[in-house]
């Protein structure tokens, strides 16, 4: 008699926003942008108006932001590229991570999740938040702009990101700041976790369809345990 096949069991993977999720980035982004602003002679952006930015695809951000009738996009992407370059050259350039995450990425990996990141950076800027804060091998999937065909909210990070690791959708979760992060898990049919400390307020995430929302790292771990099942993270 032919022993049964076991049943396949899929991955957990937990996807991270990085800007407003995992660091807090919004002063450097709002700084690059007035920049990027000023080097074309355009009126600055309110820094309001530019947090809520944060995650689109960069053409898609600054063409929201631009005046009717204003510069080549282009010459204001360069700008902000060059801008932001710039900012990580300089000694005092800090993108401070948020409390609890380093501690929640150590509970999520001993419980057996994967670690993955879906943001609106470019794989250049990723990969010099992640050499700053020593975060580089902790994810096994690194899903950037320059990276797919589509950036949020279009569900293809969170596909690609299923794709590299052999997740389901039943067994991965989204976790964001903005309502672009949640619209990307939801176009991907993935549940999202909103956190409170990003840069969108707490209600535009329950209305954008965040399952929870989250007020410190520290209740992750056994949130995510709860909904894809298994025991709680250790402590």
């Amino acid at each position: 008699m032919e022993n049964p096949v076991p049943d396949f069991v899929a991955p957990r993977l937990v996807i991270f926003d990085c800007d407003g999720t995992l660091v807090d980035s919004q002063h450097h982004i709002i700084a690059a942008m007035h920049s990027a602003f000023a080097a074309n002679s355009l009126a600055l952006p309110e820094a309001d108006r530019v947090r809520r930015t944060v995650g689109l695809p960069l053409a898609t951000a600054i063409e929201s932001l631009l005046p009717t009738g204003g510069p080549a996009l282009a010459a204001v992407i360069e700008s902000y590229k060059q801008a932001a370059i710039a900012q990580r050259l300089m000694p005092d350039h800090c993108e401070p991570l948020f409390p609890g995450l380093v501690d929640t990425l150590d509970r999520l990996e001993t419980a057996g999740f994967l670690l993955g990141i879906a943001t609106g950076k470019a794989r250049r800027g990723l990969d010099f938040t992640l050499n700053t804060h020593n975060l580089v091998g902790r994810f096994v999937t690194l899903q950037t702009n320059d990276v797919v065909a589509a950036g949020k909210p279009a569900p293809d990070m969170v596909l690609q990101a299923m794709a590299e690791t052999g997740a389901m959708p039943t067994s991965t979760i989204v976790v964001g700041d903005t309502t672009y992060d949640i619209e990307m898990a939801r176009n991907a049919g993935v549940p999202a976790i909103g956190v409170a400390w990003g840069y969108h307020d707490e209600d535009l995430l329950w209305q954008a369809g965040a399952s929870h929302i989250i007020k410190s790292f520290w209740e992750l771990p056994d949130l995510v345990n709860e909904l894809m099942g298994g025991a709680a993270c250790a402590r």
